[in-house]
This record gives C-alpha cells, structure tokens and sequence, in this order.
C-alpha cells in the first residue's frame, strides 16, 4: 500500500486496482500480481490479476459510455485530448521514473517514450476534426451521395511491455478521439506504464466514465477472453507474430477489424561504398537501443565483403565500450525484462556459435551490484554469420549484432528479403539515390537511408508486410482503423422503376 502523501504517478503509489467505468475497484478475485523491477529484481508494486468477469466488465461500461461518447462535440473531444498532452507533459519526469522501474528503461529511453507518446497524443487531438465525410455524384437523377465517417465503436487495445508507454498510447488516444470507448489490456510485465497510468491521466484529465477501461492480468488468465470479446468493434494488438495470429484468429470470430503489429527482422544494409562512420553509428543505436527490445530495431547487418572485417572490428569496439548496468543509473545497457527473454535470446547466441559463427563479444549476462541473477546482458557482436542461423533468423530482440556478408546487391536484397517479417530496415550506400533504389527491392513496410531501422513519427504512416502485420498505425492510417464509413443516399426526387 502506498505511503499517504506520495504522488499518484509514483511507483509507490497504490496501483491495485482496476479502472472500469470511471471507478477503481478491486478486480473480481482479489488476486493481484507481483510487479518487478528488471535493474534490481525486486517487487516494486502490484496489480489486480484480472478476471473474464472484471473483462466483462469494462465492455459492458465501454458499450455504455460509447454512444454519448460518440455524439460528444469534436471540439469537446479535442479539449479532452489535449488536457491529456498537457499532463503528460507535466508529469513527464515522473513518467520516466515510472519506465525506470518497470520496463528497464535507461533516463534517455525513457524520455524518447514520452517525447514518442505526446508526439502521437497531438497528433490523435487533431482527429475530432478529420472525421470528414463526402459527397458523390449519383447515377439516378434526383438522387444525392453522401459518406459519413463514424466511430466504430468499442475498441480492444492488447499493448505489449518494450515500449508500453507509447505502444499503448498510439492507439488508446487516437481510437477515444475518433469517438470510440477503449478496453485496454496491458502487458503483464508492464501493467502500470502501459495502462493504469492512462487511467490516472484520463481520469485526471476529466474524460467520461466509461470511455477508458484498464483490466489488468495474465494472457493465460483473460487474453482470450478480451480478444475474442463480442462487444469490441475493432483489436489492436502490438506484440510477437505467434501471438498476434492467436488474437487476430480470435477477433476475426466476431468479424472484429483487427489492427496487428507484430514481429520483424530488420536487416541493415552497407554498401562498399557507404560512409562507414555513419554506418556504425547507425548499426551501433539501431542494434542496441533498449537492448535491442524494439520490434523495428537491427536483427541483421548485411554488410559488403570488402568492408566487412573493418565493419565487425569497429562495430564490436564500440559494443565493448557501452557502459551497461541498472537502469537507473547513467548507462546505455540495462535489463532485458525478465528471465525468459534473457534466457531465450542467449540461447539464439549459444545456437549461432555452434552453427560456426564467431563470438566478438558479449553472449553473456553482465554483473549488477547487489542482484543476485543480472538481467543485463551484454552487447554482442556475432561475425561469420549466414542467414538460416538462429540470431538471425529469428527475432532475437536483444542487444545482439550478427552481421552477414555479401558480394554484390543483388545477394544484398536477397539476403535481406530471406524472412518471413516484412517490418523495418535501413541501407547506407555510396549516395542517397543509390540508397532509395535499394530500399524499394526490400519487402518491408518501413525503410530508411543512410539513418536505421528505429523511426517514428506520428503524422508518417507505420505498418509491416507479410508476417510483421496487417492494417497500419499512424496519421490517416489509423483513423481508417478506427472509424468507418456510412453511405447515405437521398432521394430527391420521385424515382421511377421498371416494375
């Protein structure tokens, strides 16, 4: 139980309650779960573990709120979001501490999660006003065309726990602007950053009862059941693409629009002929960034053969010297969330050597004073690596560089392409041009030139091909998601029929 006088937003404060209908009330079995620091392996907090009778619930209180919601004027809804922009701006340092302690995040990331989430709350203000319907011309005379764009209605968020913050906030803020009510389930291991803090932000910000709802829990407790609910309208679900195939199987049940981001295996592309200090720099933020923890970070660097050992040399050089260690102290490196994914991606590093690829650096945890099992691992570099090896074939999303060699570009965009994902990518060559003509042969939805894989901005389109997801995050793209369109003809004049 928090200590009276602390700050709501603090991880100290009392988060052991649901949010649902505009009231925090215990969760229907009285059980909660632990919350854990991943820097000191210590239970900071903890959380209702939710039940289908608290899922329930909120789509009961969703339902309730919509169509008040919904008829709410554009310029009350973009008041309310921007109250919201206003808090988190306000309260953005203590958000920061918050992704500190729950999802490992380093100051530096932290605050690009904020800078990320604000970013796309300004953006979802401007929707009240984008809900523009047309006019079309008719094929019989007297008669008049008119779409109409509405709200779907209810919406389904499932966030996951690598960037909680803003994951979640690019699709609750711009869903509740466009006139939709919200059931969000945030991860497990980030069930604060990623949803009761929007609680308290909306709450605060003086939203409806009823147009938020947080169910906190275990995927193995409720996952199905807010998945495959026959009140939402709409699921947007961010994580892994076994996962991602479950919940859009189970949306699809109730022919629920399904919104998916899921996994990638971003290559990054060096030329012969690139600016080799711009291609490590690159390769250094985009392998490393959140220890790797991104869905749009580098799986893979694909570098040509007559620069590859001067590329490892200097790539691995670099890794050594990132300060790693907790997340709350001044380091580049901190924890990966928890156990299984540490373990997992060490595993991909173990498997990759053995295949014959050589070990530059790191594949191990790092020592953190005063914890007894470090999450911490440091950052790897992988050399003589093929692409059927298990860290690159798989999203390792982890601080781990295997870097593959090519002859020509060809071989480059061959290399690049051999993945079922299809979510980011960067290229450096010899010029910009060069740099687009390769980046329009890579089956990616996303791809950048001479920068890397880990880009976004709210008012740019964000999707994946193939297995990294369907339909899109972003701008205009989610709007689509989120609404839909109404054609409503009038008859102007007497018409006249064959029969």
């Amino acid at each position: 139980m928090a200590q009276e006088g602390l700050s709501r937003y603090s991880i100290d404060a009392d988060w052991s309650e649901l949010y649902v209908g505009g009231e925090w009330r215990a969760g229907a079995s009285g059980e909660t779960i632990d919350v854990e620091d991943p820097s000191t392996r210590t239970v900071v907090t903890e959380v209702p573990r939710g039940t289908e009778a608290d899922v329930d619930a909120a789509y009961e209180a969703a339902e309730a709120a919509q169509d008040e919601w919904a008829a709410t004027p554009p310029a009350r809804r973009e008041e309310l979001v921007r109250n919201l922009l206003q808090l988190m701006d306000e309260r953005s340092d203590e958000i920061v501490e918050l992704l500190a302690s729950e999802a490992g995040q380093m100051e530096g990331i932290g605050e690009t999660s904020v800078q990320l989430a604000t970013d796309q709350v300004a953006e979802a203000a401007t929707y009240p006003r984008r809900m523009k319907g047309e006019t079309a011309a008719s094929n019989v005379p007297g008669k008049e065309n008119v779409v109409e764009r509405e709200p779907q209605g209810t919406v389904t968020v499932i966030s996951p726990w690598n960037f909680p913050l803003n994951l979640s906030g690019r699709a609750v803020v711009p869903a509740v602007a466009a006139g939709n009510t919200v059931v969000l389930k945030p991860a497990t291991n980030t069930p604060i950053t990623g949803g009761l803090l929007f609680a308290r932000l909306f709450e605060e910000a003086g939203f409806p009862d009823g147009v938020l709802n947080v169910v906190t829990g275990r995927g193995s407790d409720v996952g199905d059941a807010v998945a495959s609910h026959d009140v939402s309208d709409v699921v947007a679900f961010t994580g892994s693409t076994p996962v991602g195939r479950r919940v859009a199987a189970a949306a699809g049940e109730n022919l629920a629009e399904a919104a998916m981001e899921l996994g990638g295996n971003n290559a990054h592309v060096v030329t012969a002929d690139a600016d080799l200090d711009q291609a490590v720099d690159a390769g250094v933020f985009g392998s490393f960034a959140h220890q790797g923890q991104v869905c749009i970070s580098i799986n893979r660097h694909i570098v040509h053969e007559d620069v590859y050992d001067e590329y490892v040399e200097r790539l691995t050089e670099r890794a050594e010297n990132l300060p790693v260690g907790s997340a709350h102290d001044h380091v580049v490196i901190g924890p990966i969330i928890d156990e299984s994914q540490r373990d997992q991606m060490l595993e991909y590093v173990e498997e990759t050597v053995e295949a014959g690829a050589t070990l530059e650096t790191g594949g191990e945890t790092a020592e953190v004073e005063g914890v007894d099992d470090s999450l911490v691992v440091k950052p790897t570099v992988l050399s003589d690596v093929t692409n059927d090896m298990s860290a690159a074939c798989f999203e390792h999303f982890g601080p781990i560089a295997p870097v593959i060699p090519f002859s020509d570009v060809d071989e480059a965009v061959e290399l690049a392409n051999d993945t079922e994902y299809g979510l980011s990518g960067s290229v450096h060559a010899g010029d910009v041009g060069r740099g687009k003509r390769i980046a329009q042969r890579m089956e990616t939805g996303m791809v950048h030139v001479n920068d890397q894989p880990i880009n976004d901005e709210a008012h740019v389109p964000f999707s994946g091909t193939k297995a990294s997801g369907t339909g899109g995050y972003n701008s205009d793209d989610f709007l689509d998601e989120v609404t839909e369109k109404k054609w409503i003809s009038l008859q102007h004049e007497p018409r006249e029929f064959p029969f």
